[in-house]
């Protein structure tokens, strides 16, 4: 399968009126009464954006359809910003930020939201770290004091540090360690990348977050958690100039310091050869093939919306062709992903297969190979096309219903993507990607250059075949 098309990944509810349903309803069903995606006009997300005096974005949609809001915060760090040799820093504040602050005790948050019937999270990715709320639009105000006491009176001292240290090391053992295939996940940034922070993961790496101490912490979290680092959105219930109003009393007097934020430097240098790295686990059950290729960042709308396309028709449901050849027709695996992963910085098209008793990850390889081949040299026909582009343009349709998702939309375009205005026009794209774009994409970036394929094998494989930890074959990246 691929990673669906829009905001995905974030598992949440959220209550809403009877006309945001209908008119949900309506769309969707225009869409699967459509023979081509490319006939369906889109209605834009009518949002609101101004900046406060010390830099802070705001943006805001207003929907009256329920009594509820959604706030959200996003700072424009994430793993990519990790210094040298701490990892998991970005990772690390998404959950200090819960901690006490000047005002507010511990878990407060959980407080303010859950108990009046709401709901919070907060997520942090290559390129930022995001929080969010949904609550009864009457509680809005008391949200936007909490964010603004976060994001100016955070306790960063050595009890909540070492508390949430632990916390993020026993993430990491769970997810990464006793996940069966958690080495490959962390693998797939790790052994893509040679020089970018990306590199780093997400997670963290507990020697180097057990090195870290407490003037680290506060140093990374003086330089990106400010006012004009950080993007805050409200959708929903709400009055738009009462809002403006509020968000100036609470956040507008809260200072940014003089230094700028610092620039990470996204040069990745294009791949020498294909190279295969051998991973080995003590807990997986079966092996498993990762193959990855350096793609443009997320600013190059057009071929970015290609690929997207691209990965659907290789991994979107059982009707897609590496579905079809890898699990129907031959069973050598069991389950196999696509994603075209754009970033603000060189992303990734990436293809994960978790094989059948049996098999081997170069069987996988050959046959993924074979279909990327398969797809750059023959125009898709029309009907397959349209298909998937409907398929994708139904699912972002489908989000767009909720107030909270609107945020996540926004959000990505604006942090990831580099205008908020991608919101809008990406779809506007994704109906225009013709056949033609699809091969002149999967053409240049896969087929006419390296990847950096991953095998994956339980450590008694490993160990059947003489490959002890990990082993590299290949030139150069």
């Amino acid at each position: 399968m691929a990673r669906q098309w829009g905001w995905g990944g974030v598992r949440y509810t959220s209550r809403f009126g009877k006309s945001a349903v209908l008119a949900a309803a309506s769309m969707l069903a225009l869409l699967a009464g459509s023979a081509s995606a490319q006939s369906v006009h889109v209605p834009p997300i009518a949002y609101q954006e101004h900046v406060l005096k010390n830099g802070l974005h705001v943006v805001s949609v207003v929907d009256h359809s329920s009594p509820t809001v959604a706030v959200q915060v996003w700072y424009h760090v994430g793993s990519r910003n990790d210094p040298q040799e701490r990892s998991g820093f970005a990772h690390l504040f998404e959950h200090l930020m819960f901690k006490s602050t000047l005002h507010m005790p511990a878990e407060q948050m959980d407080r303010l939201t859950e108990d009046v019937g709401g709901q919070n999270n907060a997520e942090t990715s290559n390129d930022f770290t995001h929080y969010f709320e949904v609550v009864p639009s009457n509680y809005l105000n008391t949200l936007l004091w909490a964010e603004a006491d976060r994001m100016a009176n955070l306790k960063v001292d050595e009890a909540n540090f070492h508390s949430e240290r632990a916390v993020v090391e026993e993430e990491y053992r769970q997810s990464v360690l006793s996940n069966p295939y958690g080495l490959l996940f962390n693998a797939m940034d790790a052994e893509s990348y040679a020089v970018h922070p990306y590199r780093r993961p997400t997670i963290g790496n507990i020697a180097e977050l057990e090195a870290s101490t407490l003037p680290d912490v506060i140093a990374f979290h003086n330089t990106f958690y400010r006012p004009d680092n950080a993007t805050l959105m409200v959708m929903g219930d709400f009055d738009p100039k009462a809002l403006e109003a509020t968000v100036e009393k609470y956040f507008g007097d809260i200072p940014h310091p003089d230094t700028p934020v610092p620039v990470v430097d996204n040069t990745e240098p294009a791949r020498r050869a294909d190279r295969t790295v051998t991973v080995t686990s003590p807990t997986a059950p079966l092996p498993a093939l990762g193959m990855t290729w350096l793609i443009p960042p997320a600013k190059e709308q057009k071929d970015l919306v290609a690929l997207e396309v691209a990965a659907a028709l290789l991994g979107t449901g059982e009707s897609s062709r590496l579905h079809q050849a890898l699990v129907q027709d031959s069973g050598i695996a069991t389950e196999v992903e696509t994603e075209a992963d754009g970033r603000a910085g060189p992303g990734l098209f990436m293809v994960t297969a978790f094989l059948a008793t049996g098999h081997q990850p170069g069987e996988a390889e050959a046959v993924v190979r074979r279909q990327i081949a398969a797809l750059a040299s023959k125009a898709v026909p029309a009907a397959e096309l349209d298909k998937v582009k409907t398929g994708l343009l139904t699912q972002a349709v489908s989000e767009r219903q909720k107030a909270e998702n609107l945020g996540f939309i926004l959000g990505n375009a604006l942090v990831t993507e580099g205008s908020i205005a991608r919101a809008n026009s990406d779809l506007e794209a994704l109906q225009a990607v013709s056949a033609e774009d699809v091969r002149r994409v999967v053409r240049r970036y896969l087929v006419d250059a390296h990847a950096v394929t991953i095998d994956y094998l339980p450590q008694h494989d490993a160990v059947a075949s003489k490959a002890h930890g990990k082993t590299v074959k290949g030139a150069a990246r």
